[in-house]
C-alpha cells in the first residue's frame, strides 16, 4: 500500500503565515521560515505555501521564502497563489519549489494545465480546486480564494484536469475550511471515485480521528492519498510525530 501523506499547508500573507475560517477572518499564525523548518524536523512528508495576497508583490515576497526554506529543507514543496503562465511556474521551480498548484488561472484557462505538464512533468502540476456544497451530492468550484462561485461542477472539473495534464488534486472544503470539524468526506469520495490522480484532502481538521477517516475512507483503500492540515498544526494543538503515531496505531501506512 501507498505511505499516507501528511501535509502542513502555509497560507502566506506579505511574509507572514495567515489562517482564517471557511477562507474569512485571517489571524496570524507565525513566521514562514520557522514553521517550516519546525515541521521538517518534525517529519512533515511535503510542505505547501500558498500565497494569499495574489499580488506581484506579495508573490515576489512569497518566492523569497521558499528560497530561504529550499536551503534548509528537504522535503517536496509545493507552491501555489498567483501562477497564471508557465513563466510563473518557472520563477517559483527556480526559487525552489518542487511543483506548483493552480486554481483561478486553470479555471480561467484550462489548457494552461497541458502547457505546465508539457513544460515541467504532470508531477509538477497540482490542481487546487476549491469547492462548496450547491446541492445535495454536488459542489461547484470556486475561484479568485473562495470568493466567486464558477458554477462549474466540481467533480467534472476534476475529471477534465485530470485529462488536460494534472497531476495531482489539492480538494479543498471551503464549507470544513478552519472549522476543525473535519474533513468533507463525500467531496472527498466523490472525487477519489472520478480520477486516478492522488488526492490531498483538505479544510476542516480538528482531532486524530478526523485525519485518520479522511485517509482511511471507506474501506482502507479509498481514502484521500494525503491528509492536509494547518489550524490544528500552526496553533499547537497536535504535531505531526503525534498524528503519525496514532495513523501507525490505526493501521494506517505512514512514512517515518
Amino acid at each position: 500500500m501507498q505511505a499516507k501523506r501528511i501535509i502542513p499547508c502555509l497560507d502566506v500573507d506579505d511574509g507572514r503565515v495567515v489562517k482564517g475560517v471557511q477562507f474569512k477572518g485571517i489571524q496570524d499564525a507565525g513566521d514562514p521560515v520557522e514553521l517550516a523548518r519546525r515541521y521538517n524536523d518534525e517529519g512533515a512528508d511535503e510542505l505547501i505555501f500558498l500565497d494569499i495576497g495574489a499580488s506581484y508583490k506579495s508573490r515576489a515576497t512569497l518566492l523569497d521564502v521558499v528560497r530561504q526554506v529550499a536551503a534548509e529543507v528537504f522535503i517536496p514543496l509545493c507552491v501555489g497563489g498567483g501562477i497564471r503562465t508557465v513563466d510563473d511556474m518557472r520563477e517559483a521551480m527556480n526559487a525552489g519549489a518542487d511543483k506548483v498548484s493552480v486554481c483561478t488561472s486553470a479555471l480561467q484557462r484550462p489548457e494552461l494545465l497541458g502547457e505546465m505538464a508539457k513544460a515541467y512533468g504532470s508531477q509538477c502540476v497540482v490542481l487546487s480546486i476549491d469547492a462548496a456544497r450547491a446541492d445535495p451530492g454536488r459542489w461547484h468550484a470556486w475561484s479568485h480564494g473562495g470568493r466567486t462561485d464558477t458554477g462549474i461542477d466540481a467533480v467534472q472539473w476534476a475529471v477534465q484536469a485530470a485529462e488536460l495534464g494534472a497531476g495531482e488534486i489539492l480538494l479543498n472544503s471551503i464549507d470544513a475550511d478552519g472549522t476543525g470539524e473535519g474533513y468533507d468526506l463525500e467531496l472527498t469520495r466523490m472525487i477519489l471515485g472520478a480520477v486516478s490522480l492522488p488526492v490531498i484532502a483538505s479544510g476542516g481538521a480538528g482531532t486524530l480521528d478526523q485525519i485518520t477517516s479522511v485517509l482511511l475512507g471507506g474501506n482502507g483503500a479509498d481514502g484521500a492519498d494525503a491528509a492536509l492540515a494547518a489550524s490544528i498544526l500552526h496553533f499547537g494543538k497536535t504535531t505531526i510525530p503525534e498524528i503519525k503515531k496514532y495513523l501507525d496505531l490505526k493501521g494506517i501506512c505512514i512514512r517515518w
